[in-house]
């Protein structure tokens, strides 16, 4: 089971029938005594809201490297939860995903200690030489910065290294891969079985393993924008599956200079609002006033 990903006694049980069928060597009645055994194991039923409180204690917080956009965010990006960022071209995307690498392994509040980084670079568009600036820029040893994050071009490497999990899992983009792979309507529904194949494994991981999932995701023109009116005529691409997925949402859009403004688009627990953040030669900061 490792080898697709599954190497707890939670992951099991999180992990439907189906899939554990399509694994080889395990048959229906063979699932089914797995699944009994796991939920025997983790005493599986309902849980107070209190205790839920209590686990959610768990979740830490990694800075964007901006004061504003942590605030914006309740502290940054959060663990156990996938933040997605869309938004057209140099609006920022490569950049936050670029900082995240070096920020998420500096300690932060409530005890986090930092940890290594599996970056997914789906449009080769990762630099590790931007890396070293920003280690610069938060006094960091260039060599173990670059040391601690994993990298790879696909997405068949997401799981890969859950042995020894990661604090943080990077993806820019989430949708490149699968815009060549499925190409017009004809497609569409397998693409986006296929989406939500990866991002259902992912959540499981960021609960599982306490692990913040950051995505980034392109735009694209919306065909019926003109007939509604819209003040926006482009939206973020993967549809619905992409949008429920995402615990959090942010929109980003290029301002004055190397000014980018921030915005949230959807959470759970944070009101709607925006945030101005700078891009410079160490990554992520705060806006000059």
């Amino acid at each position: 089971m490792k080898s697709v990903g599954i190497c707890t006694v939670k992951g099991i049980q999180m992990t439907t029938r189906k899939a554990l069928c399509n694994i080889k060597g395990l048959s229906e009645a063979k699932v089914e005594k797995i699944k009994e055994a796991a939920g025997k194991m983790l005493n599986i039923g309902f849980q107070t809201a209190f205790e839920y409180s209590a686990k959610r204690k768990q979740v830490f917080h990694i800075t964007t490297g901006s004061q504003e956009f942590d605030k914006l965010l309740g502290g940054g990006i959060e663990s156990m939860a996938i933040t997605e960022a869309f938004g057209e071209f140099r609006t920022g995307k490569t950049q936050l995903s670029h900082t995240l690498c070096v920020t998420a392994q500096l300690p932060g509040e409530d005890g986090y200690s930092g940890g290594k980084i599996i970056f997914i670079d789906t449009e080769n568009t990762f630099r590790p030489d931007r890396l070293r600036d920003m280690a610069d820029r938060f006094n960091v040893d260039h060599d173990a910065v670059l040391d601690n994050v994993l990298y790879a071009r696909t997405s068949a490497h997401i799981f890969s290294s859950l042995s020894a999990p990661p604090c943080c899992q990077i993806i820019d983009s989430i949708m490149a891969l699968f815009r060549v792979d499925f190409s017009g309507r004809g497609e569409l529904a397998e693409r986006q079985q296929k989406l939500a194949q990866m991002l259902s494994r992912l959540q499981k991981i960021s609960e599982e393993y306490n692990v913040a999932v950051f995505v980034t995701n392109q735009m694209t023109a919306d065909p019926g924008a003109g007939m509604t009116f819209q003040a926006d005529p482009k939206k973020p691409i993967g549809g619905h599956i992409l949008a429920h997925a995402s615990t959090t949402r942010i929109s980003l859009r290029k301002g004055r200079g190397e000014l980018r403004i921030a915005k949230i688009f959807d959470s759970p627990d944070m009101p709607e609002n925006e945030a101005t953040f700078a891009i410079s030669a160490g990554g992520v900061t705060d806006a000059k006033e």
